[in-house]
């Protein structure tokens, strides 16, 4: 995620502000400008704004209809969609009249929001249900039903389901632990389900299936069955040499879909890492492997190898770092020369440069 700066005050701004903390001008994201702007209303028309933004100037834009529940900061041209590309994408939503749903939808949208933002900066083709009924992109918010049945996050041609409850951050955590997983967070769902959407366009539908079946694995392998087993039995042995997670194992379809979710995590992280001008250069060593400085775009097409480049030695400082705080891991994982391997195929997959 970048950086962004008030165009009245120049104060720093963030993603998910709403309004800049010292001139107090109210702040709108406009996505096909990739800007966080200032906003001045325009004179006579109640709800509409004129950003301050050089890429907008003289353009007039509302506010997504989900700001009235401070659920989205996204601009729509004024005339135009009632809901931003991101919030259109909704097919079904809480009740919001209850204030514990209302509150983990506004969670849900944060991580959504976040997902489209790193989609459009890859410019990843975001087709909705509207455009394609059949295999869009579309998302289900649920909240358990009240017959002690239990919502199941997952995808389905296009349709990606997410379970409210995720969005209970104790709950979240007490799965993450029943699973033994290293790693559960509301965006990491986003990311990984969104890569069984892209693996239809990309790969089943953009002509790749036989590159991907001889780096991952076949696809026709029956799915319920391998799900099966893996809950029953687990991980193979050493499954670190080969996967991003454990959970990668269970079938080729989930290998592609936690190594989608990685690079969306790896890339989105790294761009954050630039808006800092961050370096690593750790002082006991003169290994370069464990040094960086991360000057360059990781949306942008180019070879993969210095993206894990910069990554690596990123994730030694940034674990180091949370450690001394008695946090946890932030990249609690190891990335052997397959898992790499297969990385750097989603990347050339996305850049349209993957073999076949």
């Amino acid at each position: 995620m970048k950086l962004f700066a008030c165009q009245s005050c120049n104060q720093v701004l963030f993603f998910e502000n709403t309004a800049c903390e010292r001139c107090g001008h109210s702040l709108g994201y406009l996505p096909e400008e990739n800007d966080l702007s200032a906003l001045e209303p325009v004179a006579g028309e109640d709800g509409t704004w004129h950003p301050l933004s050089k890429a907008a100037t003289g353009s007039s834009y509302r506010f997504c209809a989900n700001a009235g529940q401070n659920a989205c900061n996204w601009l729509v041209p004024a005339g135009g969609d009632a809901f931003c590309l991101a919030c259109r994408l909704n097919r079904t939503i809480p009740d919001l009249t209850e204030q514990e749903h209302l509150d983990q939808w506004r969670k849900l949208e944060t991580a959504k929001h976040r997902l489209v933002y790193t989609l459009l900066r890859l410019n990843l083709p975001i087709v909705d249900r509207l455009n394609d009924p059949e295999g869009g992109l579309a998302f289900d918010f649920l909240g358990d039903p009240p017959d002690g049945g239990k919502v199941l996050t997952g995808h389905q041609d296009g349709l990606i389901t997410i379970a409210l409850r995720e969005a209970n951050d104790a709950q979240r955590e007490a799965m993450r632990i029943e699973m033994g997983e290293l790693y559960r967070t509301l965006l990491g769902h986003f990311r990984h389900e969104v890569g069984h959407y892209y693996w239809n366009v990309l790969v089943r539908d953009g002509g790749h299936l036989d590159d991907f079946r001889a780096l991952f694995g076949d696809d026709r392998a029956d799915y319920q069955a391998a799900l099966q087993h893996h809950y029953q039995v687990g991980a193979p042995p050493n499954w670190q040499d080969n996967f991003v997670s454990d959970y990668a194992t269970t079938h080729p379809w989930e290998d592609f879909a936690e190594t989608w979710a990685h690079y969306l995590h790896i890339v989105s992280t790294l761009e954050t890492a630039r808006a800092y001008s961050l370096s690593v250069d750790i002082h006991v060593s003169d290994d370069q492997a464990l040094q960086t400085e991360v000057a360059f775009n990781p949306y942008a097409p180019g070879p993969f190898q210095r993206i894990a480049d910069a990554w690596l030695p990123l994730t030694y400082a940034i674990n180091s770092l949370n450690r001394s705080m008695g946090q946890i891991d932030f990249y609690p994982f190891v990335l052997a020369p397959p898992a790499l391997e297969k990385l750097a195929y989603v990347h050339d997959l996305i850049h349209g440069a993957a073999p076949g």
